[in-house]
């Protein structure tokens, strides 16, 4: 009889402690799934008015080839979001394990101590390692940069070959590669995104005719834009800005080009290439040069 009774008294204690644990495992299961759709919807968000800003700006073409963007911002996307994802997943199971744990009427006191002795321990040994990781999250979900971007991190300038939550890999001019700690990049400087800038210094003595110098490399920049070739590289026509400056015998005769990202480089030297050629056919000297002798 009194067996019975212990019995019937456990078995109660234990349905319903079982009924609270299967409460406590829906409740992480429902919290989780509408943290992670929040996450989605929201790094979805964030993507789209990236998007949305590049489209809105001025240009004869959109600034970035659209499979470039697309898949820049997969990779933003699916990054960031296995990481939100893993970070609420754990967050969760460890509320949920804990809440369990305490259910089932095991001491919390201890375990909690040592949890927070150990983790203070590892705050401070891996702090480095958290500061890296923090920075990789907002320089990702910031867009400062991608793979492909020719950038100025300070210590080194070149293109952005790898970019992880820890380490970003850089390749510079000269082919060396470099592996920064996301932790230590405090500033960048991108000439990628959106859009790049051409800057072509004409330089001729500075006896020629600024007005017959302009006029003739206004030509080669009409040549330029309208030549199929070399068109679609640039996002707006070439503008000649004037001069730019006049020092000892040179004058500079300065032309801006808007590009597409990491173009720039070649309608440069094309645009020096045929204003070089067609300043030779009219007869202007560079500077340095003297003029011929009759």
């Amino acid at each position: 009889m009194v067996f019975n009774v212990v019995l019937e008294a456990w078995w109660q204690v234990s349905t319903e402690k079982l009924i609270q644990a299967a409460v406590v495992i829906v409740a992480a299961v429902v919290v989780r799934a509408i943290a992670v759709f929040a996450v989605r919807k929201s790094i979805t968000g964030m993507v789209a008015r990236t998007q949305a800003r590049l489209d809105a700006e001025p240009g004869r073409r959109s600034l970035v080839p659209s499979v470039w963007t697309n898949a820049r911002q997969l990779a933003r996307t699916k990054t960031l979001g296995s990481l939100l994802s893993s970070t609420i997943t754990v967050v969760v199971v460890t509320v949920a394990a804990l809440t369990l744990l305490n259910v089932f009427g095991v001491p919390m006191g201890p375990l909690l101590t040592s949890a927070g002795v150990g983790g203070v321990a590892l705050a401070f040994g891996a702090q480095s390692l958290v500061k890296d990781y923090i920075t990789g999250i907002f320089l990702m979900a910031e867009d400062q940069f991608g793979v492909g971007d020719v950038v100025n991190l300070g210590a080194v300038t070149g293109t952005v070959e790898e970019v992880t939550l820890r380490v970003t890999r850089v390749r510079d001019g000269n082919g060396q590669v470099w592996y920064l700690r996301n932790g230590e990049i405090t500033t960048v400087g991108n000439v990628s995104q959106g859009h790049s800038n051409a800057l072509v210094d004409v330089a001729v003595h500075y006896t020629a005719s600024a007005e017959q110098v302009i006029a003739i490399v206004q030509g080669v920049v009409d040549a330029f834009n309208d030549d199929e070739t070399w068109s679609k590289h640039l996002l707006e026509k070439p503008t000649v800005l004037g001069v730019e400056s006049i020092q000892g015998e040179t004058m500079t005769i300065r032309v801006s080009a808007k590009c597409l990202p990491n173009e720039q480089w070649g309608v440069q030297r094309e645009l020096r290439e045929r204003a070089k050629r067609a300043l030779d056919e009219a007869g202007i000297r560079g500077p340095g040069l003297s003029w011929p002798r009759h």
